[in-house]
């Protein structure tokens, strides 16, 4: 298999970089997180052996992406915090 290029590996780690950092703030979760699952699924598919370590952060990705982001972050400040209440049967 082929080495990607230094510069598509150099804008790949700061995609990571950023990714990490935003959803560490708890700015923009959903797409933050998004990205970091399809750039550590990206890692899966093209490394020829399977390793535990990036899929499991693109598991944890993709559950973040999917839950959204906590009641003390920054989107939860800016935007509101999102409840689904189901009615009493």
């Amino acid at each position: 298999m082929r080495e990607a290029p230094p510069a598509v590996s150099l804008m790949l780690a700061g995609a990571a970089v950023m990714s990490g950092l935003l959803v560490l703030a708890g700015l923009w979760t959903p797409v933050a997180a998004s990205v970091g699952a399809l750039l550590e699924l990206w890692i899966v598919v093209s490394r020829t052996g399977l390793e535990g370590t990036p899929i499991f952060l693109t598991a944890i990705a993709a559950s973040l992406a999917m839950l959204g982001p906590g009641a003390w972050s920054v989107d939860a400040r800016l935007f509101g915090r999102r409840r689904i209440d189901f009615p009493d049967q």
